[in-house]
């Protein structure tokens, strides 16, 4: 539709300016150290220009945290008597068979393969939310559009646009991810089911991490080297959020993007000639308005999707 397509464009812009701030936000918090800002360089090289799958990144970034982290800090004695290890694994049991029981029976049903691609994809994804939803969607960017082809550059990101200008967490772009796979697969009740099995297994894992983890959080605070492991982890959470910046904004500025691997290498590379001169106005205006103006997101937004529609219904 005309109208949709116009507002989204101007929508794209502004979500553009909502990222780079994330990314400011997090850095800020995260990159107290020199060696925070190399763990976030070597992080971004990695998925940028290798494609070093997210989960990867994070396991290498704890590692590395753990054994180069202090043991000097002192490390506190808490008490766990009141900690039951039964109930933590009675726990730990019961939330995985609410997770993983309804994707086994699917497949024993003999549902389409979709369905358990997008099962099995979400789930990894649930397992390695580190640094919140947009480190999370640069990951999932990366598979959907190029591993799995269940969506185009372009409708990835119509999904983060559109996650960013509706209520709820960001990372129900999951949903819509999800249903376009099974969409695509299979009509409208395909599309439904995947979307169904993209949320559950988006949540049910949250629950076990809640439940089961949150009794250990102060010993888990106490701990010298698991605190380096996971500052390490944040601080490459800062390379991937600007990997992902990076992305959207070449697929929102520019009209063709193409993907050129040369060996381990893969390069992302606009056609300068097919830059999209309003997007980067909306951009800049929506810069000011952010970082000059300190407006919030929602205002930014409709002034940049009105102004977008209105400009682009227009030329």
């Amino acid at each position: 539709m005309p109208l949709v397509e116009a507002l989204f464009y101007g929508i794209k812009a502004a979500v553009l300016v909502i990222v780079v701030e994330a990314l400011l936000r997090v850095a800020k918090k995260a990159l107290s150290q020199k060696l925070h800002w190399i763990i976030a360089g070597f992080a971004f090289i990695g998925i940028f220009f290798f494609s070093i799958p997210y989960p990867l990144i994070v396991l290498m970034a704890g590692l590395f945290g753990w054994f180069l982290g202090t043991t000097q800090e002192e490390q506190r004695v808490v008490d766990m008597a009141h900690v039951s290890v039964r109930k933590t694994l009675v726990t730990i049991v019961s939330w995985l068979a609410i997770w993983l029981l309804p994707l086994f029976a699917m497949t024993l049903l003999g549902a389409p393969e979709i369905l358990a691609d997008v099962g099995s994809f979400f789930s990894t994804l649930a397992i390695v939310t580190f640094g919140g939803a947009y480190a999370v969607l640069a990951y999932m960017a990366q598979d959907v559009v190029v591993q799995f082809g269940w969506l185009t550059a372009g409708e990835m990101v119509d999904a983060l646009g559109l996650a960013e200008t509706t209520p709820g967490p960001l990372i129900l772009v999951t949903q819509f991810v999800g249903f376009l796979a099974g969409f695509k697969e299979g009509g409208l009740l395909l599309g439904l089911a995947a979307a169904l099995v993209a949320l559950w297994v988006t949540f049910a894992p949250c629950f076990l991490w809640i439940f089961a983890g949150a009794p250990y959080i102060e010993w888990i605070s106490s701990q010298p080297r698991l605190k380096g492991a996971l500052k390490a982890i944040t601080a490459a959470v800062v390379g991937v959020i600007l990997n992902l910046s990076i992305w959207f904004a070449l697929h929102v500025l520019f009209t063709t993007v193409s993907r050129q691997q040369l060996g381990p290498v893969t390069l992302w590379r606009p056609d300068v000639a097919t830059i999209e001169w309003l997007a980067l106005a909306l951009f800049l205006l929506s810069c000011f308005l952010a970082f000059r103006l300190h407006w919030g997101i929602i205002r930014i937004l409709l002034v940049a999707s009105t102004l977008g529609a209105a400009l682009r219904l227009m030329l």
